[in-house]
Protein backbone atom coordinates (compact mmCIF):
# COMPACT_ATOMS: atom_id res chain seq x y z
CA UNK A 1 0.00 0.00 0.00
CA UNK A 2 2.04 2.86 -1.32
CA UNK A 3 -0.56 5.56 -0.86
CA UNK A 4 0.29 9.20 -0.37
CA UNK A 5 -1.52 11.28 2.21
CA UNK A 6 -2.51 13.60 -0.63
CA UNK A 7 -4.40 10.71 -2.22
CA UNK A 8 -6.59 10.57 0.86
CA UNK A 9 -7.32 14.30 0.76
CA UNK A 10 -8.01 14.75 -2.94
CA UNK A 11 -7.14 11.77 -5.14
CA UNK A 12 -7.67 13.67 -8.41
CA UNK A 13 -5.44 16.57 -7.42
CA UNK A 14 -2.71 14.24 -6.17
CA UNK A 15 -2.50 12.58 -9.61
CA UNK A 16 -2.07 15.80 -11.57
CA UNK A 17 1.52 16.92 -11.92
CA UNK A 18 2.42 20.33 -10.54
CA UNK A 19 2.14 23.24 -12.96
CA UNK A 20 5.30 24.01 -14.83
CA UNK A 21 7.00 27.31 -14.14
CA UNK A 22 6.36 29.68 -17.03
CA UNK A 23 9.09 31.96 -18.26
CA UNK A 24 7.64 35.36 -19.16
CA UNK A 25 9.61 37.87 -21.19
CA UNK A 26 10.81 41.06 -19.54
CA UNK A 27 8.63 42.98 -21.97
CA UNK A 28 5.51 41.07 -20.89
CA UNK A 29 6.36 41.66 -17.23
CA UNK A 30 6.86 45.38 -17.85
CA UNK A 31 3.58 45.57 -19.77
CA UNK A 32 1.73 43.76 -16.99
CA UNK A 33 3.15 46.08 -14.33
CA UNK A 34 2.34 49.13 -16.45
CA UNK A 35 -1.22 47.90 -16.92
CA UNK A 36 -1.66 47.38 -13.18
CA UNK A 37 -0.14 50.74 -12.30
CA UNK A 38 -2.21 52.63 -14.84
CA UNK A 39 -5.52 51.00 -13.90
CA UNK A 40 -7.16 53.06 -11.18
CA UNK A 41 -8.85 50.84 -8.61
CA UNK A 42 -7.65 47.57 -10.12
CA UNK A 43 -6.65 44.62 -8.00
CA UNK A 44 -3.87 42.12 -8.59
CA UNK A 45 -6.56 39.49 -9.03
CA UNK A 46 -8.38 41.44 -11.76
CA UNK A 47 -5.32 42.24 -13.84
CA UNK A 48 -3.80 38.78 -13.37
CA UNK A 49 -7.03 37.14 -14.51
CA UNK A 50 -7.13 39.38 -17.60
CA UNK A 51 -3.57 38.43 -18.50
CA UNK A 52 -3.88 34.75 -17.59
CA UNK A 53 -1.20 34.80 -14.92
CA UNK A 54 -1.09 34.06 -11.22
CA UNK A 55 -2.05 36.88 -8.84
CA UNK A 56 1.03 36.33 -6.68
CA UNK A 57 3.28 36.48 -9.74
CA UNK A 58 1.87 39.85 -10.78
CA UNK A 59 2.19 41.14 -7.22
CA UNK A 60 5.83 40.07 -7.12
CA UNK A 61 6.54 41.86 -10.42
CA UNK A 62 4.84 45.06 -9.22
CA UNK A 63 6.66 45.07 -5.88
CA UNK A 64 10.00 44.38 -7.56
CA UNK A 65 9.37 47.21 -10.04
CA UNK A 66 8.46 49.61 -7.24
CA UNK A 67 11.55 48.59 -5.31
CA UNK A 68 13.72 49.33 -8.33
CA UNK A 69 12.02 52.71 -8.74
CA UNK A 70 12.37 53.57 -5.06
CA UNK A 71 8.60 53.72 -4.54
CA UNK A 72 7.19 52.72 -1.16
CA UNK A 73 5.33 49.40 -1.21
CA UNK A 74 2.20 50.97 0.29
CA UNK A 75 -0.38 51.49 -2.42
CA UNK A 76 -1.89 54.93 -1.84
CA UNK A 77 -4.37 54.62 -4.71
CA UNK A 78 -6.47 52.13 -2.74
CA UNK A 79 -7.92 54.94 -0.63
CA UNK A 80 -11.54 56.00 -0.63
CA UNK A 81 -13.16 57.32 -3.75
CA UNK A 82 -13.42 61.07 -3.93
CA UNK A 83 -15.73 62.97 -6.19
CA UNK A 84 -12.78 64.05 -8.32
CA UNK A 85 -11.72 60.41 -8.79
CA UNK A 86 -15.22 59.47 -9.79
CA UNK A 87 -15.02 62.01 -12.60
CA UNK A 88 -17.21 64.65 -10.98
CA UNK A 89 -15.05 67.45 -9.65
CA UNK A 90 -17.17 69.23 -7.08
CA UNK A 91 -17.70 72.94 -7.59
CA UNK A 92 -15.59 74.78 -5.07
CA UNK A 93 -15.54 78.41 -4.03
CA UNK A 94 -11.76 78.20 -3.62
CA UNK A 95 -10.05 78.48 -7.04
CA UNK A 96 -6.94 76.67 -5.76
CA UNK A 97 -9.04 73.71 -4.64
CA UNK A 98 -10.84 73.66 -7.99
CA UNK A 99 -7.47 73.64 -9.78
CA UNK A 100 -6.28 70.73 -7.61
CA UNK A 101 -9.46 68.82 -8.42
CA UNK A 102 -9.06 69.43 -12.13
CA UNK A 103 -5.40 68.43 -12.03
CA UNK A 104 -6.41 65.21 -10.27
CA UNK A 105 -8.99 64.57 -12.99
CA UNK A 106 -6.38 65.21 -15.72
CA UNK A 107 -4.02 62.77 -14.01
CA UNK A 108 -6.81 60.19 -13.85
CA UNK A 109 -7.58 60.59 -17.54
CA UNK A 110 -3.89 60.35 -18.43
CA UNK A 111 -3.63 57.13 -16.44
CA UNK A 112 -6.68 55.79 -18.25
CA UNK A 113 -5.12 56.71 -21.58
CA UNK A 114 -1.89 54.91 -20.63
CA UNK A 115 -3.90 51.84 -19.61
CA UNK A 116 -5.75 51.75 -22.91
CA UNK A 117 -2.53 52.23 -24.87
CA UNK A 118 -0.88 49.42 -22.91
CA UNK A 119 -3.85 47.10 -23.48
CA UNK A 120 -3.83 47.97 -27.19
CA UNK A 121 -0.10 47.22 -27.45
CA UNK A 122 -0.53 43.90 -25.65
CA UNK A 123 -3.38 42.93 -27.98
CA UNK A 124 -1.36 43.92 -31.06
CA UNK A 125 1.58 41.80 -29.92
CA UNK A 126 -0.72 38.87 -29.17
CA UNK A 127 -2.37 39.19 -32.58
CA UNK A 128 1.03 39.19 -34.31
CA UNK A 129 2.12 36.19 -32.28
CA UNK A 130 -0.99 34.16 -32.99
CA UNK A 131 -1.00 35.19 -36.66
CA UNK A 132 2.50 33.76 -36.95
CA UNK A 133 1.46 30.53 -35.20
CA UNK A 134 -1.40 29.70 -37.57
CA UNK A 135 -0.58 27.61 -40.58
CA UNK A 136 -3.77 27.54 -42.57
Amino acid sequence: MDMLILDLLDPEEARTPPMAMKDYSDEFKADAVALYESTHGATYKDIAADLGINRATLREWVLRDRERGGIAPVDARRGGTTQARAGNPAASADPDERIRQLEARVAELQASERKLATERDILRKAAKYFAGETNW
